[in-house]
């Protein structure tokens, strides 16, 4: 199983669940030394990186990067997919396209987290998901031509209302004719939302593009009431081969998190 570590450059907000909010060339060393297989870029627009300087950085430490994701957009842009507003709505498209290119140049996937939006206010649902689905086929298809593909990660109804459980996330994408974006499970997620984090794990299998890893308070695994010999053993069960990320906050200190998660992961993996 291949772990990547969730880290941001500098003045990502604190609502960007990042361990590192460093310059990559201090980070990804240090995520090396540990223990991770690679990393995964939480991004506002792709000025924060410069893709040879970062090709070449990770060629050093032997890191990939799985995915790119876009948190920030909507946290940061103040923007999403789902506003009532069309310059909005462009506005959010066009720094996700900005993504996409450097996860095209990366070999990495794009996530769409809370990106998607809210149902309130901006509309009723059925409004809010032609909205939605609209930006994804849009953006699906300049992901195709940047060669990477989309995730879309059910969020828990405490941050967003629209798409809060594995099943939603399913569901929504047969609706919409949106079958070649898979879901990104996030396990504290599916612990709020989702009626088991095993059962799901292993009914979606084949819907599953990316994993997220953090414990029942977003610390890092082994900090809180999770089971993570069990959520393990059921993906590995189903052969699960793709990779799983560590979201989790900086507790108690971005050193000790990042190192005690891995620790407690490899004891099961």
């Amino acid at each position: 199983m291949r772990f990547a570590l969730t880290v941001a450059t500098p003045g990502a907000l604190p609502s960007a669940f990042v361990v590192y909010r460093l310059p990559l060339l201090e980070a990804l060393p240090k995520i090396a030394a540990m223990g991770y297989d690679g990393v995964e870029l939480a991004l506002l627009d792709r000025s924060q990186v410069d893709i040879a300087q970062l090709k070449h950085l990770l060629a050093e430490t032997g890191l990939s990067v799985p995915v790119v994701s876009t948190g920030q957009v909507f946290a940061a842009g103040n923007c999403s997919f789902a506003s009532a507003d069309p310059q909005i709505r462009a506005k959010a498209e066009a720094m996700f396209s900005g993504l996409i290119e450097v996860a095209g140049e990366l070999g990495a996937r794009i996530n769409v987290g809370r990106v998607r939006g809210s149902i309130v206010p901006n509309g009723s649902r059925g409004e809010v998901e032609v909205r939605v689905a609209d930006s994804l086929r849009r953006l699906g298809d300049k992901a195709k031509q940047s060669g990477t593909s989309i995730i879309l990660e059910p969020v828990n109804r405490y941050e967003i209302d629209f798409l809060n459980s594995c099943q939603e996330a399913v569901d929504f994408l047969a609706r919409n004719g949106l079958a070649e974006i898979k879901i990104m499970p996030d396990v504290f997620h599916m612990n709020i939302e989702d009626p088991s984090i095993e059962g799901g794990l292993m009914r979606w299998i084949d819907r599953i593009g990316y994993i997220h890893f953090a414990d029942s308070n977003r610390h890092f695994p082994g900090d809180g009431h999770l089971d993570f010999s069990k959520i393990i053993a059921a993906i590995n069960a189903v052969a699960y081969k793709e990779w799983v990320g560590v979201e989790i906050l900086p507790y108690p200190d971005p050193d000790t998190a990042a190192r005690e998660a891995i620790r407690h992961l490899r004891r099961f993996a």
